[in-house]
């Protein structure tokens, strides 16, 4: 039988060491966060984008906050990044704005519009000429927060089995495409596809399209598109810029500590710089390891690249009649457009030949 000394004793001890609890966000007791991708893990560009912003956030948050990466098909499928985040099955996505163009016409300037700004212009934009705060509001409604997420820089017009030579080559042709370059080639007479990037090939090699419009010459190396359909259309009038987006949602975000959140910022926007070098000198390399697996380089004909211009044009135009924050995106973005297009002609010395 326990004796009055014990019993004192044993409450003394059980006071002198009380159980220790840890508050969520330390490095014991983490955040834990999962990332939800439109891509496969191993796609070129996006797929280590999406690695390094989880390891940038658990590295500097001192593993406080940890994010788990999971692929396209993994949660929920490549174009549902956007929704799942919004409904709250994840905290965190790493996509491309212009994958919910059905939803959200207005955010494909986000990743891309046809003959829009290259990835300098678009950062400028975002940054100096208030295009961050106009995507803040646009998906606010939804309870998503947007930064960006890397960048694949411009892409190839995209990968065909011969030449187009005319715009009446295009009719009827099913082409791989996204954003509104899908409604872009619609117009010019095409059949646009819908197709995450990780079933491309198979869906070129089966037959169930004629062409790919996918990423840059690193990506497009890698998937292995051109021994199928060994011409490569260039220039990439209908993707200039390759902005991923890294989407958290709205509630999770608001529950991490000021410090944290600057953190999931800071990641983010490194990935953006780090990407964009990084493709840079890829696709000077890819460029010449295609040369050398006799890859045609084919220009578009100039007047398919006339009428798609004037075609783009009134796309983006009807984006902005759609509502008054739709009309505000669109003029910030014409209005970059303008202020950069003088520089860029006058500080840009055309490459040797």
């Amino acid at each position: 039988m326990p004796t009055r000394r014990s019993l004192i004793g044993g409450g003394l001890g059980a006071l002198a060491a009380p159980a220790v609890v840890h508050a969520q966000g330390s490095a014991v007791n983490p955040f834990r966060w999962r990332m939800t991708t439109s891509w496969p893990k191993t796609l070129i560009g996006p797929g280590p984008s999406a690695a390094r912003i989880a390891e940038r956030i658990r590295t500097l948050g001192e593993g406080r906050l940890v994010v788990d990466v999971f692929a396209a098909g993994e949660i929920v499928p490549a174009f549902a990044v956007f929704d799942a985040v919004a409904n709250g099955t994840v905290e965190m996505g790493h996509t491309a704005s212009f994958f919910i163009v059905g939803k959200v016409p207005a955010a494909a300037f986000y990743t891309t519009v046809p003959f829009g700004l290259d990835p300098a212009g678009h950062l400028s934009w975002l940054e100096a000429g208030g295009g961050r705060a106009l995507w803040e509001e646009l998906y606010a409604p939804f309870g998503v927060k947007p930064f960006l997420g890397g960048n694949t820089g411009a892409s190839l017009a995209g990968w065909f089995r011969k030449p187009v030579e005319s715009l009446e080559e295009l009719k009827g042709m099913r082409i791989r495409v996204s954003g509104l370059g899908g409604e872009l080639y619609r117009r010019l007479g095409a059949v646009p596809q819908a197709i995450p990037p990780g079933d491309v090939y198979t869906s070129l090699e089966r037959g169930t399209i004629d062409a790919v419009e996918l990423l840059g010459p690193m990506n497009d190396l890698d998937s292995g598109l051109w021994r199928i359909a060994p011409v490569c259309m260039v220039p990439g009038f209908n993707k200039p810029n390759g902005a991923s987006e890294a989407l958290v949602g709205t509630k999770a975000f608001e529950l991490l500590p000021a410090d944290l959140k600057a953190v999931v910022e800071h990641a983010c926007v490194t990935e953006h710089a780090t990407a964009l070098a990084e493709s840079a000198a890829a696709h000077g390399q890819a460029l010449l390891k295609l040369a050398q697996n006799n890859v045609r380089f084919v220009s578009v004909p100039r007047d398919v690249l006339a009428r798609a211009r004037k075609t783009a044009t009134d796309i983006v135009e009807e984006i902005g009649q759609a509502g008054p924050l739709q009309r505000r995106i669109v003029d910030s973005y014409r209005a970059a457009q303008a202020l950069l297009r003088p520089w860029d002609r006058i500080s840009r010395v055309p490459a040797e030949d």
